[in-house]
């Protein structure tokens, strides 16, 4: 069966003819997706060569959504084809059905939206789903663990499951969810309780991989196994946590320009220090550093860092929005100056030994360390946080009834002599918006790296060099975003629902 004549919607009733010619009235059996939310649906489901081999150009689902397919060109013959995909025994969207060597998109398109009724009607979708390789049982994220007393749930996990607000947050959670906790017996648990922010950074960085065509495996150690056609790469995920004891249990909470200045310059790169330096010192039980596990030998070793040292309240926003200027002076070890001279900005690097807060003294410089021409590359964004899923689950058409999400914040301004970035506010969603998973990703590059991480493992994305005793950064796009932060527009006089923990 094949759409014919000037319908486009695939009905129950097709063939399009009764006997005497006329057109019967049409039930839609297919609907078209929006590429955001087969995305999101497929986020784990495309092989790292899919973009060298095919364009996509269309995205369709059954009503419930419970059937997902693409229809494609072949860039190698030319011609057209499509797959299908249900979920398998985890909840994961899985290849079922592939057909190709089509002559048109059209006869693709249609083949496809036929197929899809089909097997929503009639198929076995659970057995159909079934891939051979799924673990024993499902886990869901966002479902409480059995026994769990409401007091050690974290809050910023009662946040994303109670607030009415958080819905596309945990639209993307749920998508994401089963691809890691199939290998992560304790993931659910700490991202739960106490280990939230490091398991919310975790998941981010496999977004963003996979936004980047990359397989990724989800390892013990270390965390992740990138490869695709282009390159492959390992990555470490570590982050900021606050201090609890010691000299940096005084926060300094600066104020003014001058406190703001010093507590970049001291306070956060010792913070950074301790969080690289613990992933670059750690050795297994067997001995190993990362570097040195089986599955990461002769590939670059990444370090992931974000800083989730000081969350965001109601009178101030979170510490990351303000503090990725004091990574880059530490892992290089040199501080800068900048002047305006007859209207050119003029920057001047200088070296730095140190930094010291109080009585803590760290030696600055994190690539020049022993040990670390191991480590190819230090990862960083602002972005690994729950208004990240959230404008990534409004694009993929979650956000609930009543609700407007603004994002505002600071983009890099291409002029050679600003000294600040251009800032925006934008409604998320709306025409003309875009935002992807690692648009805030930034990569440094380690200078005395043994295994140099190739730049074109993240093109597009902001890569920074030091050479020749300067600081130069490569910027993807002009749009590259800085920092910025969500504004949550919603009815007033909503209820927020209690979580059922025993």
């Amino acid at each position: 069966m094949e759409l014919r004549g000037n319908c486009n919607e695939l009905c129950f009733c097709c063939p399009y003819m009764d006997g005497q010619g006329k057109k019967p009235k049409c039930t839609p059996m297919t609907k078209p997706l929006s590429k955001e939310r087969f995305d999101l649906f497929a986020i784990g489901t495309r092989l790292s060569p899919t973009s060298l081999v095919a364009d996509e150009l269309s995205y369709w689902s059954d009503l419930d959504e419970n059937v997902i397919g693409v229809v494609f060109r072949d860039k190698v013959d030319n011609d057209f084809g499509w797959s299908l995909m249900v979920r398998d025994r985890l909840g994961r969207f899985r290849g079922v059905e592939l057909d190709v060597s089509l002559r048109s998109e059209r006869q693709a398109e249609s083949r496809l939206r036929v197929r899809i009724a089909d097997v929503s009607r009639h198929a076995d979708l659970e057995a159909l789903g079934v891939q051979g390789d799924e673990t024993n049982s499902p886990v869901d994220l966002l479902e409480v663990l059995p026994g769990t007393q409401r007091s050690e749930l974290h809050p910023y996990f009662l946040e994303v499951l109670e607030r009415p607000a958080r819905a596309p947050a945990r639209a993307v959670l749920r998508e994401i969810g089963p691809w890691l906790t199939a290998t992560d017996p304790h993931f659910v648990r700490e991202f739960q309780r106490h280990q939230f922010d490091q398991r919310l950074w975790e998941l981010y960085l496999w977004a963003a991989f996979r936004e980047g065509g990359y397989d990724v495996v989800h390892a013990e150690a270390p965390d992740f196994i990138c490869s695709a056609p282009w390159g492959a790469f390992t990555v470490e995920a570590t982050t900021v946590a606050p201090s609890t004891t010691g000299a940096l249990a005084q926060h300094p909470n600066p104020k003014t320009p001058e406190e703001l200045e010093a507590f970049l310059a001291d306070y956060m790169p010792i913070k950074y220090g301790g969080s690289l330096t613990g992933k670059l010192n750690r050795r297994s039980a067997a001995g190993r550093a990362y570097w040195e596990e089986d599955d990461a030998v002769g590939l670059p070793f990444v370090i992931a860092v974000a800083d989730f040292h000081k969350p965001a309240n109601d009178a101030e926003l979170g510490s990351m929005t303000y503090t990725q200027s004091a990574i880059w002076p530490y892992l290089y070890g040199f501080t800068t100056k900048w002047e305006m001279v007859d209207g050119r900005l003029v920057i001047e690097e200088q070296p730095n030994a140190s930094h010291s807060y109080g009585p803590k003294t760290i030696e600055s410089g994190f690539f020049g360390l022993p040990g670390s021409e191991n480590v190819s590359a230090v990862l960083f964004s602002n972005a690994g946080t729950i208004a990240k899923f959230d404008r990534i689950g409004v694009l993929a058409g979650y956000a609930p009834p009543g609700h407007k999400y603004l994002r505002a914040g600071v983009r890099f301004d291409p002029d050679p002599n600003a000294t600040e970035g251009t800032r925006f506010c934008e409604e998320v969603g709306a025409e003309g918006y875009l935002e992807g998973w690692a648009d805030e990703l930034q990569v440094f590059h380690n200078p005395n790296a043994k295994q140099p991480l190739p730049v074109e493992c993240f093109e597009g994305l902001q890569q920074h060099f030091f050479e020749d005793g300067k600081m130069k950064t490569y910027y993807g796009g002009a749009e590259a975003v800085i920092a910025s932060h969500t504004i949550i527009l919603q009815p007033t006089g909503t209820d927020t629902p209690k979580t059922k923990a025993s």
